[in-house]
């Protein structure tokens, strides 16, 4: 039964299928401004734009050509933007559904600041104590060749100069992570505080009611 009904279907659906396509015409502009009509269209207009028109002179449909590269730009930055929209209209709902006040945010980023500043004294301590060794190594290692200016003075142990370059490898790697601590600790900071002025415009504050005093 099935079948029959979808062979039925299909019988009545070609007919008018072939003619509608039979009786569509183009209608195309080309690169002089002069417009065309036509039953088909030829193979070096396949990229302009075109406009479907039935046997009554109404137009029925759109097809669109080849974009140039400014038109794709467009629509790219178009597309770019509205992304960004949506992605900052997230942002502001996810700040104001988090907090209640500036004062609850500033809590949280002194929070964040802490435990960089926390590995931040840490790591400054121990470059503390890697430089007051790495001097104890050098001071022992000028009674050496090559350091030491005695022609007479025994050539330095291998053992001694892993040490010194082991030292000194570790100085550079913990002034790195230093560094890292303190670049993160000013972004938070940084976020924080765009955070806090988007917090002030979306809530409508004035400075009175931000100014702590």
């Amino acid at each position: 039964m099935r079948l029959k009904l979808i062979t039925a279907l299909t019988c009545l659906l070609l007919p008018l299928a072939a003619a509608a396509q039979k009786g569509a015409t183009y209608k195309w502009t080309d690169d002089e401004g002069v417009v065309h009509f036509g039953d088909s269209i030829p193979a070096e207009y396949a990229d302009k734009q075109k406009d479907v028109i039935n046997e009554h002179g109404v137009t029925v449909g759109h097809i669109q050509g080849k974009k140039t590269e400014e038109e794709l730009a467009a629509e790219k930055a178009a597309k770019d933007l509205q992304m960004q929209k949506e992605l900052q209209n997230r942002a502001d709902r996810a700040l104001l559904s988090t907090y209640n006040s500036i004062d609850e945010i500033e809590m949280h980023r002194d929070r964040r600041v802490e435990l960089f500043q926390a590995q931040a004294r840490v790591t400054e301590l121990y470059l503390r104590n890697l430089n007051r060794r790495l001097n104890v190594l050098k001071q022992e290692a000028g009674g050496y060749k090559p350091y030491s200016s005695d022609p007479n003075a025994p050539t330095i142990e291998p053992a001694l100069i892993r040490d010194i370059e082991d030292t000194a490898e570790s100085i550079s790697r913990h002034k790195d992570n230093l560094m890292e601590y303190q670049s993160r600790e000013r972004q938070i900071i940084e976020r924080f505080e765009g955070d806090i002025q988007r917090f002030i415009v979306l809530k409508g504050l004035t400075m009175a009611q931000t100014d702590p005093e």
